[in-house]
């Protein structure tokens, strides 16, 4: 046997939606980031030269994304995806196969996934009807020796509700165990802990520009903590692990964040007309949202409606695993017209089953 023993009984990470017209499923943005920087992106690229480790790009995208967090450099990493932060604080945290996080549930599906790849465990405390949950029941999961992390998805997906600050603190000011708190929606919900960094030593925050910068597939995220933390977790970050094509894009983005953020609050606004629409539907129940998706239930009938928008070439997510989100699906924002055929869709379904 070649690898790990614990890796016969894994499964590889692996993403299972629809692969339809039009993907509402993975909450991605509708506006091309190339779309928007190409010009300055390709006159940049021509001092950034590929052959070479080095380039002052590096130095110039820490020192845009701090004056945007609002943060000292030291207290950024910066890597491919908020997925590779979480990848890298669960390597940084894990002593050995006994120990283990706590998260919440239902909340990102792959925080079991990263925390399983690197012989880590992981336990829950489940969420209530309403989305909620008691803080003093997570502190008492997170006071074991074996606790390392716990982790807070606020706003959380794939329920899309937003926590209040104060219980966040509370968790974070009683536990004595790093707390990650992951912000990807950030931008969407307006709600960070980005100014508690530096009070809380145990407080570490990933972002990522994959929503409100609209960069999918450029995979581009980054951690905040104190500059301690950061050190720590440098240790485990490989050499040259973003690439300077990645920094030199992400860099550009941020020379033109205004007209992302202005597209963010085009996609919130677009949500709420979503969300009033379908809550005026028979049979469809829809939660509200500080994020860029909806959760929504058709109740039983949900099986058919996923069928139904697939067969006219609309994908969503499937989100029922979890008991509270029984029948749960959840769609992306899409763009007006994106979100016009998708709730016309919605009310024939509804009124073919009333």
């Amino acid at each position: 046997m070649f690898f790990r023993n614990d890796l016969q009984n894994k499964k590889a990470v692996e993403i299972k939606v629809p692969r339809k017209k039009t993907m509402m499923c993975l909450n991605e943005s509708t506006l091309d980031p190339f779309s928007v920087i190409k010009d300055a992106f390709l006159k940049k690229m021509q001092n950034v030269h590929l052959n070479r480790y080095f380039n002052p790009i590096s130095s110039s995208l820490k020192k845009k994304l701090a004056n945007y967090v609002g943060t000292n450099t030291q207290n950024l990493v910066l890597g491919n995806g908020a997925d590779e932060m979480l990848y890298y604080i669960f390597t940084a945290v894990r002593n050995s196969s006994e120990d283990y996080a706590v998260s919440l549930s239902p909340s990102y599906f792959d925080y079991k996934s990263y925390t399983s790849a690197v012989g880590m465990q992981i336990k829950f405390l489940h969420l209530d009807k309403n989305f909620d949950f008691n803080p003093d029941k997570f502190l008492e999961m997170c006071n074991h020796t074996n606790c390392k992390l716990a982790i807070l998805c606020n706003p959380n997906n794939p329920t899309g509700n937003l926590f209040p600050k104060q219980k966040l603190l509370y968790i974070i000011e009683k536990c004595n165990k790093l707390v990650l708190v992951d912000e990807t929606y950030f931008e969407f919900s307006g709600a960070t802990l980005q100014n508690y960094v530096e009070r809380f030593p145990n407080l570490i925050l990933v972002r990522s520009f994959s929503k409100s910068f609209s960069a999918a597939g450029l995979r581009f995220g980054y951690a905040i903590s104190n500059q301690q933390n950061i050190q720590q977790l440098k240790k485990v970050i490989t050499a040259f692990n973003l690439s300077l094509l990645t920094q030199t894009f992400a860099d550009t983005i941020l020379d033109f964040r205004e007209i992302f953020l202005q597209h963010t609050q085009n996609v919130i606004k677009l949500r709420n007309e979503m969300y009033e629409s379908l809550r005026q539907l028979d049979g469809i129940k829809v939660e509200p949202s500080s994020t860029n998706f909806l959760a929504f239930t058709a109740g039983e009938n949900s099986t058919s409606l996923f069928q139904y928008l697939q067969e006219n070439e609309i994908a969503v997510r499937d989100i029922s695993a979890h008991p509270i989100l029984k029948n749960y699906l959840r769609v992306s924002v899409g763009t007006p017209t994106e979100n016009h055929t998708f709730f016309e869709l919605e009310k024939k379904f509804s009124e073919g089953r009333t």
